[in-house]
């Protein structure tokens, strides 16, 4: 999502816009995004079936995800659609929203910190969204990875500082998946075999996966990662493993998940 500001949006595209005026046949609202240009909003496109008090499903001030459904150019009408957005665009759109406001956030601030100009930042957000769908993406990928993802940018070295250090106050995006262990061993430090194999996760996947003592036979294993994806992709060689060990010395397995959460900002 860049700072470029059109005249007007496309047909097919979802906009946020607020509810500026309800009137008999449908609602008018401003485009956020376009200098608070202003559509119209039909009854007929704010809900499948009859809409019979348009109040009841817009208010004035509201925010809304819309759809541009038709321009016309030659007035500058533009005609929006609620009922055609689903609830996927609509979590997008307003995390997409999210994310610029939070990149236009850093860049403010970088710019008062170095007293750059506005042209000075302009290019500094060009050349971040030629590698970046958003600025704050390009500062996520630094706190993860490092100042080193922008080496193919041509920054100035005190730029780069500047970027590193907003990257350092991102609460980077994570998601949590836990559950409990049950787990026997019958052999005669079973206990401690128990044990040293947790322990042994834990070190190999440092501040990924913890373990807690909840009580015998049981253990809490949480696995934090940037997606539950990739939270999967750590668990289940531990479970498989923990297993393997756990039925090699004829002793039982048995793990129940728990419910995953989100831990971070998205």
């Amino acid at each position: 999502m860049t700072t470029e500001v059109h005249e007007l949006p496309e047909p097919g595209e979802i906009v946020v816009a607020t509810i500026s005026k309800i009137g008999d046949h449908g609602a008018y609202a401003t485009l956020d995004e376009y200098n608070n240009i202003q559509g119209f909003l039909h009854a007929s496109e704010i809900a499948h079936g009859w809409v019979r008090n348009i109040s009841k499903f817009v208010k004035e001030g509201e925010k809304k995800v819309l759809l541009v459904k038709k321009i016309r150019k030659g007035r500058q009408e533009i005609d929006l659609s609620l009922k055609q957005v689903s609830r996927d665009q609509q979590k997008k759109k307003l995390l997409d929203v999210k994310r610029f406001e939070k990149g236009k956030g850093i860049m403010k601030n970088m710019q008062e910190k170095a007293k750059l100009s506005d042209n000075d930042i302009e290019k500094l957000e060009d050349e971040i969204l030629s590698k970046y769908d958003s600025v704050y993406d390009g500062v996520v990928d630094i706190a993860r990875n490092g100042i080193k993802v922008f080496s193919d940018l041509k920054l100035a070295k005190k730029t780069l500082d500047l970027i590193e250090d907003a990257s350092t106050k991102i609460k980077l995006p994570s998601v949590e998946i836990r559950g409990i262990l049950e787990l026997t061993d019958n052999s005669s430090n079973g206990i401690e075999n128990i044990r040293n194999s947790l322990q042994g996760f834990e070190k190999t996947n440092q501040n990924s996966v913890k373990v807690l003592y909840v009580g015998a036979p049981k253990y809490r294993i949480s696995v934090t990662a940037s997606d539950f994806k990739s939270a999967e992709k750590t668990l289940k060689p531990i479970l498989e493993d923990m297993q393997k060990n756990i039925e090699k010395n004829k002793g039982s397995f048995k793990f129940t998940r728990e419910e995953s959460r989100k831990t971070g900002e998205g």
